[in-house]
C-alpha cells in the first residue's frame, strides 16, 4: 500500500469535514467553554491585519478576544475592536512590536486557549527578536496559528517552535511559504503539495498553502486540497481574516488539523456566498468574517 507521502491530496469537501465535525456548544455553556483568543501583530502602519483577524476569530466562534499590539496603535484598536481587552506593547522606533515585550506578554498568551501570531508585522528583523523572546519564555500551552510575518521570519528557527510539535498551524501564501523553506516563490508555486508537506514535516505543523487551491498537509503526510475558491478570495487581508478563523476554531477546542481545515472551507465559502450576492471581484476581506456563522450553522447539518 503507498505511502500517505505517496499519495496526492484528498479533495476538502463538506462531506469530508463532516466526518471530523467542530465542537459542539450546548445551550448553557458560557464563554469559558468557547475559549479564549489572543491576536498577536500589528505595527504602527498596519494596524488594520489585527482588527481582521480578531473579528473574524469571534465569528468563527471563540467568546474572549484579547489584542496585544503596538502602544502607538492599542487605544485605536480598543475602540475599532470594543469586544476586546488590548494589550498596549512597547515598540520599536519604526513602530514594529520590541523584543522586550516578550516577557509581559508570554506568561498572559500562555493563559489563552488560541494564539493568532503575524497579521501586520512587517519588519523582519524586529519580528524574529520578538517571536525568538516570545518562544523561549512561552510554556507549551495555546494552540498557535502563525501567519503573515510570523511565518516569513522564521526560515531556519524550527527549534524555536519544538515544544509546541503537534499545537501547531502555519498559513502561508507561496512568498511567505518561500521565506519559511528558503526556496524561491516560482518553486513553490510549481509544486504546493511537495512545499506543503515539507513545511508539515520540518515544522512538526499543520502547513496551510494558500493560493488559487490551498494544500493542507500534516507532519505525517496526510494532505487535501481545497479547489473551491475564487478570484475574489485573492484581496487585501484576506490571509488575515484565514488566520482569524483557523485561530478562533482551535480557541473551542478543535484540534490543529481540524481548526485549519474548517477553517481554509469556511474561507472559501464566505468568499462564495459574497460573489453570488455583489460580483466575483470587489468584495473586501472585511466582509467575509459576517458569512462565518450562517455557513457554520449550514454546514453542520446533514
Amino acid at each position: 500500500m503507498p505511502s500517505s507521502r505517496s499519495r496526492g491530496p484528498a479533495a476538502l469537501t463538506l462531506a469530508l469535514l463532516r466526518r471530523r465535525p467542530l465542537p459542539r456548544h450546548e445551550t448553557d455553556d458560557g464563554k469559558e467553554e468557547r475559549g479564549t483568543i489572543m491576536v498577536v501583530g500589528g505595527e504602527r502602519s498596519t494596524p488594520g491585519a489585527v482588527v481582521l483577524a480578531a473579528t473574524a476569530a469571534l465569528r468563527a466562534g471563540a467568546a474572549k478576544l484579547q489584542i496585544a499590539t503596538a502602544e502607538s496603535v492599542a487605544p485605536f484598536l480598543g475602540v475599532t475592536v470594543p469586544e476586546a481587552l488590548v494589550i498596549s506593547l512597547a515598540e520599536t522606533r519604526r513602530g514594529a512590536i520590541h523584543r522586550r515585550a516578550a516577557t509581559a506578554l508570554a506568561a498572559r498568551a500562555a493563559d489563552a486557549d488560541a494564539l493568532v501570531i503575524g497579521p501586520g508585522m512587517v519588519d523582519q528583523a524586529a519580528t524574529l527578536e520578538f517571536l525568538t523572546a516570545l518562544f523561549e519564555r512561552m510554556e507549551r500551552g495555546p494552540a498557535l496559528v502563525l501567519d503573515a510575518g510570523a511565518v516569513s521570519a522564521l526560515n531556519g528557527g524550527g527549534s524555536l517552535l519544538s515544544r509546541h510539535e503537534g499545537n501547531l498551524v502555519l498559513t502561508p501564501h507561496s512568498g511567505e511559504m518561500a521565506a519559511l523553506l528558503g526556496e524561491d516563490a516560482e518553486s513553490i508555486a510549481r509544486a504546493p503539495l511537495r512545499y506543503a508537506r515539507a513545511a508539515a514535516k520540518r515544522y512538526r505543523a499543520v502547513a496551510a498553502l494558500k493560493g488559487a487551491d490551498t494544500i493542507v498537509a500534516t507532519p505525517d503526510g496526510r494532505a487535501w486540497r481545497y479547489t473551491g475558491g475564487d478570484v475574489g478570495l485573492a484581496t487585501s487581508g484576506s490571509g488575515d481574516v484565514l488566520a482569524g478563523i483557523v485561530a478562533g476554531l482551535a480557541a473551542r477546542g478543535a484540534d490543529a488539523a481540524t481548526a485549519a481545515l474548517w477553517g481554509v472551507y469556511l474561507h472559501g465559502e464566505a468568499g462564495n456566498a459574497l460573489a453570488s450576492r455583489q460580483g466575483r471581484i470587489g468584495f473586501l476581506a472585511r466582509e467575509l468574517a459576517a458569512e462565518l456563522p450562517a455557513l457554520m450553522e449550514r454546514s453542520a447539518k446533514r
